[in-house]
């Protein structure tokens, strides 16, 4: 049976781990492992009017709280928002240095499918760096041409509340239609229905090893 221990999260963007795989990283903090969370950017460049530059980076703190993870496994960069290609090689390097301090048994990561240019720049990367590592996708729909939904986690209710109340953290973010708790339910409850449960999250699978 897989049964990681340690678990590293890569979101290109604060906010993306919470909502690609939110209600996982609760139940694997509530199964007492080790959860690990990294953004490659605070987005300051993308912000509404009027918010301070570092919101992103504060909101991030808040919501990976929600979730149980410890403000010790949480590691923040500030690499330009939409400009990931050209620090390609900068990216790939603080990837491994992760892959050596952590020693994850899991990671996951952006969509093969995901069509934002960050989050494919954080997808390729993984690949390189993990190359001995189970790795997943986890979906954000607004941004996938398609989805190979070929592994789910099963969720508890009160997963998917965590999950809600990280991603209600995101104040400056609200104006997105994504971000709004019928969606991060309702899309729970379809996913769940396709693996005969109440909740669940889809992840697509690159490389499973089991040990």
């Amino acid at each position: 049976m897989f049964d990681p221990k340690k678990i590293l999260v890569l979101a290109s963007h604060t906010d993306d781990g919470e909502q690609g795989c939110g209600g996982s990283i609760a139940k694997f903090i509530a199964e007492n492992k080790e959860v690990y969370y990294a953004a490659f950017s605070t987005c300051e460049q993308s912000l509404p009017e009027g918010f301070p530059s570092n919101t992103l980076e504060t909101e991030c703190k808040a919501a990976v709280k929600k979730l149980g993870i410890e403000s010790k496994n949480l590691f923040i960069y500030n690499y330009p928002v939409r400009h990931f290609k050209s620090k390609r090689q900068d990216i790939l390097e603080d990837i491994t240095k992760l892959k050596k301090q952590i020693q994850p048994d899991l990671v996951l990561i952006p969509s093969a499918t995901d069509m934002h240019q960050d989050h494919e720049v954080i997808h390729k990367e993984a690949l390189r760096a993990f190359k001995h590592t189970t790795l997943l996708g986890y979906e954000l729909p607004w941004n996938n041409n398609d989805f190979n939904n070929t592994l789910f986690i099963n969720l508890s209710t009160d997963d998917i509340d965590k999950k809600i109340a990280s991603i209600k953290e995101y104040k400056s973010q609200t104006n997105r239609n994504y971000m709004q708790a019928d969606f991060t339910k309702g899309l729970a409850r379809v996913r769940g229905v396709q693996a005969n449960c109440e909740y669940a999250e889809a992840f697509e699978v690159y490389r499973f090893i089991i040990k």
